[in-house]
């Protein structure tokens, strides 16, 4: 949810989601269509994305203002994650 909320800052469609997030985690993270589209449906349902337009068999999404709210909740709880896991290391 946090790599997809966070392409999502730019608006892209599902293709492009896969990509940035392949991208950005150095190919860590690989996301299928199946996880992806259940996601951005599941995400949008939540009111964290919208469609912003439809061409095609294309469909474009950008994050909300209350997707971002939640982004920013998860940076912070992961921060905090990262700041325990120092203490062990």
């Amino acid at each position: 949810m946090f790599y997809i909320l966070f392409a999502l800052r730019t608006e892209r469609h599902g293709y492009g989601v896969m990509q940035h997030v392949e991208e950005l985690t150095q190919g860590r993270i690989v996301l299928g269509a199946g996880t992806i589209y259940t996601s951005l449906g599941k995400l949008e349902a939540d009111g964290l994305v919208t469609v912003t337009s439809r061409e095609d068999r294309r469909t474009n999404y950008l994050i909300t203002p209350r997707g971002t709210e939640v982004l920013r909740q998860e940076a912070r709880r992961l921060a905090e994650l990262s700041r325990y896991a120092k203490e062990i290391l």
